[in-house]
């Protein structure tokens, strides 16, 4: 805790809590542009292994050169010792042709007897036992999100967005849905239904094998009711418009409903919903024995979530759970069934924090796991024999992510990672060995293989590369800002490396600053952009405000219908701290962001004008009314419901208190946050004549990726060195 009634020189002596003091020896090297960011040499941070995934409870595999050649190994977890399972060079480099790669997404049988493999649009399964490579598609038609049955003998996928799959023994395809169109997709999501409720992981995939792998669940999407959008391609003479289906906030839903392909006889059976009420259908988990379908239904409001269970067979359903919160509720993710069904297990925040809670099939609440203002936050592993969960949380430090292991009654809760840090760890099936990627704010970190009581075994890999010691890094510390209201906010800067407290340095904040997520934590960024910019004599500076991960749910509670009021208030709330420092530049506070950290920079720079200079602002939402509804009315309502909230939270609202100098940029095809945000911003401040800096990338969408992205952080270098430094920056 900071005493802000101390002297700003005392404070700045006691706010320590983690820091790196770099030694004089040796240490005397500059970063340069290329190394930071256009991965130049030599590199300081080595690539830690990627393709690590667990064969069984003892063994794991890991993909890797050997003699020249890439080979999936298997590795004994505890002596370390290797067996080659399959070399690519043995077949005439026909796996490289394929680029089959070894990670958690791979196509497998559940015994590693074979691999499916994509290219050119048709799928093949290669057999380890025979080494056959065999076809099991045979025409160019674009195919996505192959999937394996459990069983293995079975590929599902789609094409043209109706649901297929292959008997990978025979090759017979079989087409289960019939309907597709412009406007209709079977096991393919909508969009909105990608972007804000599966998730970008699913690729579009709205599709789940059952158990026993004689069914196939599938969400049904009409997109009719969802008003369309224009993005505008400038090619060639005419120009050309991309139209997506997307809902703003306000606008009507894409209609939705679950069915389930019986592959017994190819039959749809179609659960028992209404798919034109105005709510959210999706996440549905099995039973083990395949005899329910568990799915969720979420209402309009996002407030009141049901969990059904179907019967496959006829579609009926019966209410299991429901939760119901005054500000919002999100879809469970990870519900976990238990295989001797006694129940289920789930992560609610119903409590103010994530917790788990074990329900039996009824609904009726059993246990509760874990509780504290802390949360847990991913589900790792299940031991039902030894009725026993593994699990990632930050319980004592929200600057910390641990594994965890507690007894199904919730007694005897274990920390098995013992480094302070930020750990992400992978359990063999039955979890006798866990490894474990983790860092430190300052330790770039390692992979570690530990047993089940958290014992290391061994190290696999370090990412720190001995070459770091011999360059200048400065000081990065974790620290916290009492708010003028008592809140203690999580802030990190990483300071010049010749630090001198009698000069003046200007400060850039670094942010994202959406609900729930967290900048601040104890761990290793991946990049090495805030070391560049501090060898050159910037004070690189995060903080998070009373709604970031670190408060959990109560805190996110608060910008329910807020959104731009608390970050706003806590971030400024930290200007005013740093002008109390005597080696901060008042006059030059500067911040950045994309996306959601785009938003917050354009309302830092009007809304909080007074005390945010300078800004670069990459595909910002600029105002609420013209993002999508999901995320929008999940933390804001719908526009009629909170006009207040939605005129507070827009930078047009506020765009005649600008004042300072703002770089915007955006990607013209950008299919989340639609230019247009940018264009009104852009209308409002020439409208009010006021001086700024655009800069837009054609045809990039939500982001700038490369070549233009090394245009762009270019830009975005020369900009803080123009203002903050009074000099050009020349790249080398």
């Amino acid at each position: 805790m900071i005493n802000q009634t101390k002297s700003s020189t005392i404070m700045f002596c006691t706010i320590l809590i983690l820091a790196f003091n770099t030694s004089s020896i040796a240490q005397n090297k500059m970063l340069t542009f290329n190394q930071v960011y256009m991965f130049g040499e030599p590199r300081l941070l080595n690539q830690l292994p990627r393709n690590i995934v667990w064969f069984d409870d003892e063994h794991y595999l890991q993909q890797k050169r050997v003699d020249g050649s890439t080979a999936i190994v298997k590795v004994n977890a505890l002596t370390g010792k290797e067996d080659i399972l399959l070399r690519y060079s043995d077949y005439d480099d026909v796996l490289l042709e394929y680029e089959l790669t070894l990670d958690d997404n791979i196509l497998k049988t559940d015994d590693y007897k074979g691999f499916v493999l994509k290219k050119d649009n048709d799928f093949y399964f290669f057999s380890i036992q025979t080494k056959e490579l065999k076809r099991l598609t045979n025409d160019k038609t674009e195919k996505a999100n192959p999937t394996l049955s459990p069983d293995g003998k079975k590929l599902a996928y789609t094409k043209n967005r109706d649901l297929y799959y292959v008997d990978i023994e025979s090759g017979k395809e079989t087409r289960l849905t019939f309907d597709a169109s412009e406007t209709v997709y079977n096991g393919w999501a909508s969009w909105v239904y990608y972007e804000e409720i599966l998730g970008r992981a699913s690729n579009y995939r709205a599709f789940w094998w059952s158990p026993n792998s004689k069914m196939i669940a599938f969400l049904r999407t009409d997109d009719s009711p969802v008003p369309k959008f224009p993005l505008y391609k400038a090619d060639g003479v005419h120009g050309e418009l991309e139209w997506e289906h997307y809902p703003k906030a306000g606008d009507p839903n894409p209609n939705v409903k679950l069915g389930i392909a019986q592959l017994s006889d190819n039959k749809i059976v179609w659960v028992e919903e209404d798919e034109t009420a105005d709510q959210y259908t999706a996440w549905p988990f099995w039973t083990p024995d395949s005899k329910e379908l568990f799915y969720q239904v979420l209402n309009r409001g996002q407030d009141h979530l049901q969990i059904f269970a179907a019967n496959p067979a006829t579609g009926k359903n019966r209410l299991v759970y429901e939760e119901t919160q005054p500000s919002f509720v999100e879809f469970f993710e990870d519900i976990y069934i238990f295989n001797d069904g006694s129940g289920f297990l789930l992560r609610s925040d119903k409590s103010g924090y994530r917790h788990l809670y074990y329900y039996d099939m009824k609904g009726n609440l059993k246990s509760q796991l874990t509780k504290g203002d802390w949360t847990v936050t991913e589900i790792n592993l299940v031991h039902e024999k030894n009725k026993k969960v593994y699990f990632e949380g930050n319980k004592d430090n929200s600057l910390d992510n641990h594994l965890f292991v507690v007894n199904l009654d919730g007694s005897d809760l274990k920390k098995l990672t013992k480094v302070s840090g930020t750990h992400d760890a992978k359990l063999s099936r039955n979890g006798s060995y866990f490894i474990d990627t983790y860092s430190s704010l300052n330790d770039p970190g390692r992979m570690e293989i530990f047993n089940s009581k958290g014992e290391s075994i061994r190290i696999l890999a370090e990412r720190k590369n001995s070459l770091m010691d011999e360059y200048k890094f400065g000081k990065s510390e974790i620290f916290k800002i009492k708010t003028s209201d008592g809140v203690e906010l999580p802030a990190m800067w990483v300071l010049p490396p010749d630090f001198d407290p009698s000069k003046k340095y200007p400060v850039l904040f670094s942010v994202y600053g959406g609900p729930g997520v967290k900048d601040v934590k104890n761990a290793y960024f991946g990049y090495l952009d805030r070391f560049f910019l501090s060898q050159n004599g910037i004070i690189y500076f995060v903080v998070d405000h009373r709604g970031s991960d670190h408060f959990g749910k109560k805190g996110m509670a608060m910008m329910h219908r807020n959104l731009g009021k608390w970050e706003m208030n806590d971030y400024i709330e930290a200007v005013k701290y740093l002008r109390t420092l005597p080696f901060v530049d008042s006059t030059k506070i500067g911040i950045t962001g994309g996306s959601y950290g785009g938003y917050v920079t354009c309302m830092a720079l009007t809304y909080g004008a007074d005390y945010f200079t300078h800004g670069i602002a990459e595909y910002s939402v600029t105002d609420w009314h013209l993002y999508d509804n999901v995320y929008t009315e999940r933390y804001m309502d719908k526009p009629e419901e909170n006009p207040d909230g939605y005129k507070f939270g827009s930078a047009l609202t506020h765009a005649d208190k600008y004042k300072g100098y703002l770089l915007i940029t955006h990607g013209t095809l950008d299919d989340n946050v639609h230019m247009q945000n940018t264009i009104q911003l852009v209308d409002k401040f020439t409208n009010l004549d006021k001086d700024f800096e655009l800069m837009l990338y054609p045809n990039e969408r939500h982001g700038v990726g490369y070549p233009k992205r090394i245009h762009a952080t270019r830009e975005y270098v020369q900009f803080w060195f123009r203002h903050f430094l009074g000099k050009e920056f020349v790249t080398e």
